[in-house]
């Protein structure tokens, strides 16, 4: 009898944001800026995506694109949240304007600010209602400060992973790594978070 085969388990891209109190965000959000991108802010919004890759550069740039590269095409657009500042999980094609973007700089991504927090988890509890356990959760953020870690372990516990490379790097290093992965296409390594930590406490 043939063994059966094993079934790959769905996996959701969840994506720390830009950092909007930063030099690009203020030359996105000039009155004076002619380019094409900050015209489409000003006049009715651009996605999300583009806008915080624009914002953040390679780091944010690569997460994206490691992420649609490595999402099944027929639900990527289900697959993919970006976490933000004040409006819980926002998908990348997503529309955001100037308003937008004020409203989040104005907010620190801090775990007891509710203005953060609440959005957040009940956007986690959505997806984790919808999903059940038929995936994996990949964080492809920071994980040296509890802000995305809290409420996203809280949420799926085992099954938040992130890409072992990502530990001890930089921004830039992560962003390069994930294009080159892209390049290549060969994917990280994942591991569990909460194991990861129990692991570091030994």
């Amino acid at each position: 009898m043939a063994p059966k085969k094993k079934i790959a388990k769905r996996r959701i891209f969840l994506l720390s944001p830009a950092n909007l109190a930063g030099r690009r965000a203020e030359i996105l959000l000039r009155e004076a800026a002619q380019f094409d991108l900050a015209t489409r802010v000003r006049g009715g919004g651009a996605p999300v995506g583009e806008v915080f890759s624009f914002i953040s550069g390679l780091y944010f740039r690569g997460k994206l694109a490691y992420a649609n590269a490595f999402s099944e095409l027929a639900t990527a657009r289900h697959s993919i949240f970006i976490i933000t500042a004040t409006r819980g999980l926002v998908a990348p094609h997503a529309p955001i304007g100037c308003d937008d973007l004020a409203e989040m700089a104005g907010v620190a991504i801090n775990c007891n600010d509710s203005r953060y927090r609440a959005p957040l988890e009940r956007d986690l509890a959505k997806l984790a209602r919808r999903i059940g356990n038929s995936a994996e959760i990949i964080l492809l953020g920071s994980i040296a400060t509890p802000k995305y870690l809290e409420p996203l372990s809280k949420i799926f516990g085992e099954r938040l992973l992130i890409p072992t490379d990502f530990i001890g790097k930089g921004d830039m290093s992560r962003g390069a790594m994930m294009l080159r992965a892209v390049r290549s296409m060969i994917p990280l390594t994942y591991a569990p978070v909460l194991s990861l930590q129990n692991g570091s406490r030994r």
